[in-house]
């Protein structure tokens, strides 16, 4: 039985990362689902929001998750891909809140400092970190689901669950 489950969001127009986890603090966790949505390029723009939405609604309805937990877009240098990364991101935090979760969203910065240790680790450090703290017989591929896995980790760290379980170790 799991205390608190959460879907990680890394939001994404032509790939959205997903991952489901339960845990019972930062270091009880365990990975329930990991993947990626992909969208067509070559669609038009309103229906691959269409199917973001759809699979959006579907992940919410069959994990039932207590936290949706969405990478918050914090800078792109290219304004294209930070508009589509941020319509991704409306639709998943819209979702959310429709369904009842409570939604919450964290920097880049925080996933990285609260999975690795460290705000600048890069895409393989997280990918790592990752792999240790679920416990996954290889690096989580592709980079997308990974990066989500680290949101919903995140939660389990900085949430009150994470509080309270670091409390406890550290007497």
């Amino acid at each position: 039985m799991f205390a608190l489950r959460v879907l990680g969001i890394d939001p994404g127009l032509t790939r959205c990362g997903y991952a489901v986890v339960d845990g019972r603090g930062p270091s009880n966790v365990r990975a329930v689902s990991m993947g990626v949505i992909r969208t067509p390029p070559s669609d038009p723009l309103p229906n691959r929001l269409a199917t973001l939405r759809t699979e959006f609604t579907s992940m919410i309805a069959e994990f039932e998750p207590d936290v949706v937990a969405v990478e918050q877009v914090f800078f792109q240098v290219n304004v294209r891909t930070a508009m589509a990364t941020g319509q991704a991101s409306g639709l998943a935090l819209a979702e959310a809140a429709i369904a009842g979760c409570e939604v919450i969203q964290y920097t880049p910065n925080q996933v990285k400092d609260a999975v690795a240790g460290w705000g600048g680790a890069d895409k393989e450090q997280v990918q790592k970190m990752v792999q240790v703290r679920l416990k996954l017989a290889r690096l989580p591929r592709p980079a997308d689901a990974a990066d989500a896995a680290a949101i919903a980790l995140t939660h389990l760290s900085m949430s009150p669950i994470g509080r309270r379980q670091r409390q406890i170790v550290a007497r």
